[in-house]
């Protein structure tokens, strides 16, 4: 099947893409949803926007589904990139909405992992985040391929191909270390499952965005990249600076400068509008295959100056990197600063942040080599007496004493499907609100985790910090390792016995059958 024409406009190195983000809210008839239909068609009686971008729930709030509207607007002829995000839905509703989708022609996804929920009907919705990000595109492309299934009858059966052009999202705007290599570590597992196109979190360091095309040229991934652009007020700066949009990154100095321009007679939209315009042209400038344009309460006419106003200054881009050289306190970025340019230069930065050994991830290790380890002394026993246990009267006390074992050392939820040896003996499912398994979402700052700040540090922080100590070849067979979703046919059942008998993800990566 032909690729549409957003897809093709994303793939072609010789066009610039633009999109334009218009944010479903509640209702079904308010204003707000006739504006997204009217703003969208404002843009299609023009050519200077490729497609209409919508998000899904955004904020973790209960919204018109993305994918309605993309169906509706590809009705009228207007191309949409739907965001299709994890926190919502299970892995069965994923697929539901994918067929829904393929049978109404809506081809572009962008795959996230989405913000955590925080309001719903009487009360905050109960988090899903059944697959994350990276597995979700492994589902996209597995569709693409023609997934098989087992019918009920166990009979195979092959799906008709689908064709998504499904992205990713990643975060350069991290100030540590550990935060930020761990989602170029995750960048790199989400191209692996199918990433056909970035688009970054939102922030206003042009080096951080320089930084993110250098590591894909790094890495040698072919992929186009398309830069993320807010046009920025000091009301939405206000709460990106204080982390109540999880992951846009708006520094002190910046707010400052928002608070100026907020004097003017138009309350600062002029100053935003030209800001966009220069941020336009540096990304064109500096090679990014389009703009992925957004703002509270624009019209079309404001989307349009932009583009204009950024073609007229893209020859002179270079002149505009002062402007936005906003680092974050002691922020780390993967190479080192050109002084000439104001970007960065071919020279990698030191890797400086502290780990730790811990008493605790010691006595895990060595648990693990003796014990869960194919050549360890104690495996082969440990299997035989996990053979004899597996359902007979011994199990229940054998899974009260795992449960008990791992309740003290990692609040054990019991989901029977275990990663912790993969985790470095940190725990997913009752540690990460979102159950990360491939790596942290992009909501986290200074190290903290997105739901609980200042409360609870991000697990994926944590585990770079437990593992640098034994040297960067364990940290990255851990870091860009694929991590399976939970199998829950296996809840609340022992893992152990799963792992030993061969049930669980774990044990079938590691080829280990159940003893004869």
């Amino acid at each position: 099947m032909a690729d549409s024409k957003l897809t093709k406009s994303i793939k072609s190195k010789e066009d610039f893409t633009v999109t334009w983000e218009l944010v479903p809210g509640r209702g079904a008839k308010e204003d707000n949803i006739e504006a997204i239909f009217r703003r969208a068609q404002d843009a299609a009686e023009e050519e200077k926007v490729d497609g209409i971008t919508l998000t899904d729930n955004p904020g973790g709030n209960p919204a018109i589904s993305a994918e309605y509207i993309g169906m509706k607007l590809n009705e009228m002829g207007i191309e949409p990139l739907v965001h299709f995000t994890c926190k919502d839905k299970s892995r069965n509703e994923m697929e539901s909405f994918l067929y829904s989708l393929e049978r109404e022609e809506v081809k572009n996804l962008l795959v996230v992992t989405g913000d955590y929920l925080v309001s719903g009907y009487q009360g905050i919705s109960r988090p899903v985040f059944d697959l994350d990000a990276v597995q979700t595109l492994k589902l996209i492309s597995e569709l693409n391929q023609g997934m098989e299934y087992k019918d009920a009858f166990g009979n195979t059966v092959e799906l008709k191909t689908t064709n998504f052009f499904s992205g990713c999202g990643v975060s350069p705007f991290k100030r540590l270390e550990s935060e930020l290599l761990f989602q170029y570590y995750k960048l790199e597992k989400k191209i692996e499952a199918g990433a056909q196109f970035i688009i970054p979190q939102l922030g206003y360091d042009m080096r951080k965005f320089h930084e993110l095309l250098k590591f894909l040229d790094w890495k040698d991934f072919n992929i186009p990249v398309i830069g993320n652009l807010y046009v920025l007020t000091y009301g939405a700066g206000r709460a990106m600076n204080s982390n109540n949009i999880p992951g846009c990154v708006v520094t002190d100095e910046l707010l400052k400068k928002l608070a100026e321009e907020r004097e003017a007679e138009d309350n600062g939209h002029q100053a935003s509008l030209e800001r966009a315009a220069k941020m336009y042209a540096m990304m064109k400038g500096m090679g990014f295959a389009g703009v992925h344009l957004g703002g509270h309460g624009l019209e079309y006419e404001d989307i349009k100056f932009v583009i204009d106003k950024g073609e007229e200054l893209e020859e002179n881009w270079r002149q505009f990197i002062p402007e936005f050289d906003y680092p974050q306190k002691d922020g780390f970025y993967l190479w080192q600063k050109d002084k000439e340019t104001g970007l960065n230069s071919d020279k990698l930065a030191p890797l400086s942040e502290k780990g730790r050994k811990t008493l605790g991830h010691r006595f895990f290790r060595v648990a693990h080599s003796l014990f869960f380890d194919k050549e360890g002394i104690f495996f082969r026993p440990a299997q035989k007496i996990c053979q004899i246990i597996d359902q007979s009267w011994a199990e229940d006390p054998f899974e009260f004493i795992e449960r008990v074992i791992k309740t003290i050392s990692n609040n054990c939820l019991q989901c029977g499907d275990c990663a912790l040896p993969d985790m470095s003996y940190l725990c997913p499912m009752s540690q990460c609100p979102k159950n990360q398994r491939n790596g942290a979402c992009g909501g986290s700052k200074d190290g903290w985790c997105e739901v609980y700040p200042d409360e609870q540090k991000c697990i994926y922080v944590r585990m770079y910090k437990r593992l640098k100590p034994y040297g960067k070849k364990a940290l990255e067979e851990k870091a860009r390792q694929y991590n399976p979703p939970v199998n829950w046919d296996l809840k609340q059942t022992s893992s152990w016995l799963n792992y030993f008998l061969g049930r669980d993800y774990a044990a079938k990566m590691k080829n280990i059958d159940p003893p004869k």
